[in-house]
């Protein structure tokens, strides 16, 4: 008789495992470091995208050297940006620092404007505006920044979703649990300018 009572008792020991395993399993245990993953690649993007404009700025200070001699100070303060940006580094690890990833969108909005006031004095140089080397750098500048703002847009939603789940119930629970390490990671903000219309004309 205590045998079968032991074996009844190793059946139920058995039924609980196996449903305690799959209510965790259904109950979102894996959510927060799914997400936490997407929103890193996501970050990856944005750091390809913004890695692509720094390498195509070399090229376009060359080409627009050779035109606008006297355009000196602007193309330092484009060269010095690009310097500062490419060497603030925010990798997935760290994008939960508000003050490093500060740093690092203050030195990509730096570039930005300082390509935006590259660009506004290509205006002066009509020979410059029609060159196939710049007009090919410039449509090649425009697509980045669009993907730019694509890879930034992905990335703020996968934040988002993220940081709302380490908030909300049933994910509140792991995080502060399971997950106690996992914190809010940090977005990007609209700059200033960021409401003023661009006056730059091609």
């Amino acid at each position: 008789m205590t045998r079968l009572m032991e074996s009844v008792r190793a059946v139920r020991r058995l039924g609980l495992v196996l449903l305690l395993g799959l209510t965790v399993a259904g109950c979102g245990i894996n959510t927060i470091p799914t997400m936490e993953e997407q929103a890193k690649a996501k970050w990856s993007d944005v750091q390809n995208q913004y890695q692509r404009r720094a390498d195509l700025i070399p090229n376009l200070v060359e080409t627009v050297k050779g035109y606008a001699q006297q355009e000196r100070e602007t193309l330092t303060q484009v060269i010095e940006a690009r310097a500062k940006a490419t060497q603030v580094k925010v990798d997935a690890s760290t994008i939960t620092d508000p003050a490093k990833f500060k740093e690092y969108q203050d030195a990509q909005n730096a570039l930005t404007g300082a390509l935006g006031r590259l660009l506004v004095t290509v205006e002066r140089y009509p020979d410059l505006k029609s060159n196939q080397n710049f007009l090919a750098l410039q449509s090649q500048l425009e697509g980045t920044e669009n993907r730019i703002a694509v890879a930034r847009r992905d990335y703020i939603e996968a934040v988002r979703t993220y940081n709302t789940e380490l908030k909300t119930w049933p994910g509140l629970i792991w995080a502060s649990t399971l997950y106690r390490g996992y914190k809010p990671m940090e977005t990007f903000t609209a700059t200033p300018d960021s409401q003023r219309a661009p006056t730059v004309k091609f």
